[in-house]
């Protein structure tokens, strides 16, 4: 008699990060009802991997970004964590739920902004996505396209052989403009957001990973997050990244340009 090709069994449904129980939950039941009293939020392309680590790469224009990219990655099935400003860490309360959701402090300067590095990749290294803001600060740019980045966010993928996926939003400043510190939640506005696929960086992954290797790989990320901007906008980015050490302007603090 003819053995008969066993059938294989179905693959396991792979569940999506946020359904395991989390501190995030806490966050989650917290600022999910104000914030969406506040934004009307649109996702666009591509979807989040529901496992396994990775560096996503946003652009940066408004302060409240990181509250709408956590608002973004939760409803895509991800836990964010970022690295976030130290200085956030001192602060009342709010310090304290940086630590506890496991956001990672970093330094403008100095030796720690290198441990801050070696605590992303610890992150990575247990299957974790890391929010990483490629541009450093808020973008100096006048029309809010993003500027030239750095390397920080390149290097982690790079050094631990992860995706990068570039992401876009816009019209968060309408809830909050650059540099603003008031929330202007009436009329309720309405947010975009658009995932890429993750970039290819293999051009960049088998020679040495110093700075102008790094630096190159910026550029292509960067290239990558504005052209998303412009399919969100409706127009094309500018050719060039706004670089703030060419027009002689602070690489922090506000810039009324």
């Amino acid at each position: 008699m003819q053995q008969q090709a066993s059938t294989p069994a179905p693959r396991a449904k792979q569940r999506s990060e946020r359904s395991r129980p989390s501190f995030f939950w806490l966050l989650a039941v917290l600022l999910l009802p104000p914030m969406t009293a506040m934004m009307r939020m649109r996702l666009h392309g591509e979807q989040l991997p529901k496992q396994g680590a990775f560096v996503l790469a946003p652009n940066h224009y408004s302060e409240i970004d990181p509250v709408v990219m956590g608002v973004a990655t939760w409803h895509l099935g991800r836990l964010p964590r970022f690295l976030a400003k130290a200085s956030l860490f001192k602060v009342p309360i709010v310090g304290w739920f940086l630590r506890t959701s496991g956001q990672i402090p970093v330094e403008r300067a100095g030796s720690r902004s290198h441990a801050a590095l070696r605590a992303a990749e610890e992150l990575v290294e247990k299957g974790r996505m890391v929010v990483v803001y490629p541009e450093g600060s808020l973008t100096r740019d006048p029309e809010l396209w993003p500027m030239r980045g750095k390397t920080g966010a390149v290097r982690i993928a790079l050094e631990q052989g992860i995706p990068l996926i570039p992401v876009a939003h816009w019209g968060t400043q309408e809830l909050m403009p650059r540099y603003g510190k008031k929330l202007h939640p009436f009329p309720r506005k309405t947010i975009d957001v658009a995932v890429g696929k993750p970039v290819d960086l293999s051009a960049f992954a088998d020679g040495p990973l110093d700075q102008a290797t790094l630096s190159r790989a910026t550029t292509v990320v960067m290239d990558e997050i504005a052209e998303l901007l412009a399919g969100l906008r409706g127009e094309p980015a500018p050719v060039d990244r706004w670089d703030p050490t060419k027009r002689g302007q602070a690489e922090t603090g506000r810039f009324d340009g």
